[in-house]
């Protein structure tokens, strides 16, 4: 084989060497696998029934009105409290009010049915008792609250996902043995906002 054959043979060699090289860098086993994975939040939705709580007329000092209403967990997700917020305006008649009509308003018991036995007269785990509208402003009580727990007789505080509590409530135009006709003819319309509040972070 003469020199120049050896060469072109040593050329080829080398080339189909190289090509085998870079070819061999695609030859490899290979497996993949896709992870769908979803976040989906759940919801809170507290129903009140009625809306209105209470409606009434013609009221005179000594007057006093009891009213039912439910607190419904309508959402996914339990509730770990549900505040009360207490806002109102007066409608002043006559423009003569030297005091504020709702202070002379009082909540004797807002009683929830579900997370106590005591019943409400005692005062020990109400909602509200014995306060007036005024002072109800400065205050977030907590509607689902069981402040004296007694196992297997009552349910936990809090507002579980689907279960509903049972609330009553006793208004009072207290009667102060003074003149309060400063407040004839005058109206007082009230808000009260339930706030829901979710419960804690937890492992899931």
């Amino acid at each position: 084989m003469g020199i120049k054959q050896k060469l072109a043979m040593g050329i080829a060699t080398g080339a189909l060497a190289v090509s085998m090289i870079g070819g061999g860098t695609y030859a490899y086993f290979n497996d993949v696998e896709t992870s769908t994975n979803t976040f989906a939040a759940g919801t809170l939705d507290l129903s009140l029934k009625p809306e209105t709580i209470i409606d009434v007329k013609n009221i005179k000092p000594g007057d006093w009105m009891n009213r039912d209403f439910t607190l419904k967990n309508d959402g996914t997700l339990d509730i770990s409290k549900v505040l009360l917020k207490t806002e109102y305006s007066v409608t002043d008649k006559n423009g003569d009010n030297v005091e504020n009509f709702g202070s002379h308003i009082r909540v004797n018991f807002m009683w929830n049915h579900d997370k106590s036995i005591t019943g409400p007269w005692t005062g020990l785990d109400n909602v509200v008792y014995q306060t007036t509208l005024a002072e109800l402003q400065g205050m977030t009580p907590d509607a689902v609250a069981n402040k004296v727990f007694v196992p297997y007789l009552e349910e936990k505080g809090g507002l579980k996902a689907g279960n509903s509590d049972t609330l009553s409530v006793q208004f009072e135009f207290v009667e102060n043995d003074k003149d309060q006709n400063e407040f004839q003819g005058d109206s007082l319309e009230l808000k009260w906002t339930f706030d829901a509040q979710q419960t804690k972070g937890e492992k899931k």
